[in-house]
């Protein structure tokens, strides 16, 4: 396959992503609407275009990765049409199943190929090329975007027919969050009780409540020099979409008849921090259930 690559949406993942691409010779055609993300893509050596069509236009393969799927779908409203017949449409964005699932149809009815592919790994892992990618889409389709697809990840998995790869995207994340709350809730606990950080993270690390949450993304500072919680809690993975996520991943619950309570209940403590916390990592959940427990109000 030609290495012509158009690339829509160059914010903190997609634009490392796009970087990617070009580091391993493909010729990426990119747009963003914000300023900033043009300037660091054309530095990162990505030929930046005007529009959305622009990028679209004469590319074999077409990535967008993009907040929503109401953008997704308005994005592909616009491009479908003007890209070659064949194109394969690569969406890496976390959007609804069934946003994917809409998505894929429009893309088909263009006469185009479609995988919906998004990622778990967070800035750092779009950077070092190490994202992991849950694909949805027919084989043909997957065997033909592999080689793009393993550029920028380290871990890529077909996960079955269009939509799929959401689906698998959105229980992961719903599991992530609720471990998160669940380890902060331990620690608070373990504060409270006089255990330190640093011996909670000692017995648990190796022990049957051994997360990656807390082996990979502490949530208070020492243990893992690496994790948000060193850094102000700078993201990382924000609030705002893990809050996101799991109101995605508590909508699917609720569509499919699944007694998800502990799942719902993650949705509601994320999206009641993300009211005033937004900013931070989604790791900082820590410091909402410590306030709490205190008597505060975040």
């Amino acid at each position: 396959m030609s290495k012509k690559i158009g690339f829509l949406g160059l914010g903190h993942m997609g634009g490392p992503m796009a970087a990617n691409l070009v580091k391993a010779g493909y010729e990426v055609l990119a747009f963003d609407p914000v300023p900033a993300a043009q300037v660091q893509a054309r530095n990162d050596g990505a030929t930046v275009v005007d529009s959305a069509v622009a990028a679209a236009t004469g590319r074999d393969i077409v990535i967008t990765m993009l907040p929503n799927g109401k953008l997704v779908l308005d994005v592909y409203g616009e491009v479908l049409a003007a890209a070659n017949p064949g194109t394969l449409f690569i969406d890496c964005s976390t959007i609804d199943v069934a946003d994917a699932k809409e998505a894929a149809e429009r893309a088909v009815a263009a006469g185009h190929r479609v995988l919906d592919a998004p990622v778990s790994g967070g800035v750092a892992g779009a950077a070092a090329g190490t994202l992991t990618f849950m694909v949805g889409g027919a084989a043909d389709a997957f065997a033909d975007g592999l080689a793009v697809l393993e550029v920028m990840g380290g871990k890529v998995v077909h996960c079955g027919d269009s939509g799929v790869g959401q689906a698998a995207k959105i229980c992961n994340n719903m599991l992530l969050g609720i471990s998160m709350v669940a380890l902060s809730e331990a620690i608070v606990l373990g504060e409270k009780l006089g255990l330190t950080h640093e011996k909670f993270f000692d017995v648990v690390s190796t022990a049957s409540g051994q997360s990656w949450a807390l082996t990979s993304y502490c949530p208070v500072p020492g243990p893992v020099p690496a994790s948000p919680a060193n850094n102000d809690y700078q993201p990382g993975f924000a609030t705002a979409l893990m809050t996101k996520d799991l109101t995605l991943a508590a909508n699917a619950l609720q569509a499919n008849g699944v007694d998800g309570q502990v799942g719902q209940l993650a949705a509601e403590i994320y999206n009641r921090f993300n009211q005033a916390e937004s900013g931070k990592d989604f790791s900082a959940i820590v410091t909402d259930i410590r306030k709490r427990s205190e008597g505060e109000q975040a």
